[in-house]
């Protein structure tokens, strides 16, 4: 029986954050607007786009950024998801309780409701990546999250370089993979090394979709943010938001300024790129399982 067409209109919102979270949040709502004029059913925003992104330093006075789920920015974007129809997926800074945060992807169904969240799984620390200090690592591992737009794999930045995080999402049935992400460059870095790392960032990705036949659509921030401890150059964020398709191709892609992009996506495609290159059926499973090893000593 052929495969019956399905479309869905999804959209990126990439944006610059400054000191004012109020802005912040008004910017991403406009951005969520204005995809759903132009028709979008998913909208997908920045990692942590309420706030610059803090993990600059290790400052125990940015934990009062945090903010329980559900609260004030999940009320506030569900009720706009409802408004609009649309389905929004937000990248919050979660106080789960005291002492105890995490990175937290939240999923607003297109009636308003609360359809899931995600917790970061895999938490970087690195100069000007400070992340370990303020988050703790998901518990909730890879579920995909059903909405009324399908069954969405929503990891979060530093997730975007495991294959294993996007197989096991596809695994779990899901049908795009998204990631809310806040990456750029050391000023201090030459031209040649900003074109790598934007390089495999994007590859990556884009790897993702081929290897398990589906659309990923990633949105990132971008504008230099200063170091607030003054210890580095601060931080150029790239932008580049992009969606790529079931087999990598680039469907949109942004520069690295503020925008909302919109793209149709053929998910019965999908579908059909599996029926070409039949990955899942392939797998040799019996043969993995040293996976589940640190290394293989």
């Amino acid at each position: 029986m052929p495969v019956a067409e399905r479309r869905l209109e999804v959209a990126i919102v990439q944006h610059a954050c400054d000191e004012d979270r109020d802005a912040n949040l008004a910017r991403s709502v406009q951005g969520i607007r204005d995809a759903a004029e132009a028709g979008a059913q998913l909208v997908l925003l920045p990692e942590l786009h309420r706030s610059r992104y803090f993990c600059q330093q290790e400052d125990p006075g940015c934990f009062d950024l945090a903010e329980p789920i559900p609260g004030p920015s999940t009320e506030a974007l569900s009720a706009l998801a409802a408004e609009l129809g649309v389905v929004i997926v937000a990248s919050l800074f979660e106080r789960r309780a005291a002492g105890l945060y995490h990175n937290t992807a939240a999923v607003l169904d297109a009636d308003g409701r609360l359809a899931g969240i995600y917790r970061k799984m895999h938490i970087p620390d690195d100069p000007g990546y400070y992340e370990k200090f303020y988050f703790t690592p998901g518990d909730l591992g890879f579920e995909p999250i059903d909405t009324k737009v399908g069954r969405l794999g929503v990891l979060v930045c530093w997730d975007q370089w495991y294959p294993e995080a996007a197989r096991l999402m596809a695994l779990a049935g899901a049908e795009i993979l998204l990631y809310p992400t806040a990456i750029g460059w050391n000023p201090d870095d030459d031209t040649d090394e900003r074109m790598r790392q934007h390089d495999a960032w994007r590859t990556v990705q884009r790897a993702h979709a081929v290897a398990n036949g589906l659309p990923v659509l990633v949105a990132n921030r971008c504008g230099f943010e200063p170091d607030p401890a003054g210890q580095h150059a601060g931080a150029e964020f790239w932008g580049g938001s992009f969606v790529a398709g079931p087999q990598g191709e680039l469907l949109v892609e942004a520069d690295d300024q503020p925008g909302v992009h919109n793209v149709t996506l053929d998910l019965a495609a999908c579908e059909r790129v599996r029926q070409w290159w039949p990955f899942l059926r392939d797998r040799r499973i019996e043969n993995y399982g040293d996976l589940v090893k640190r290394y293989r000593d």
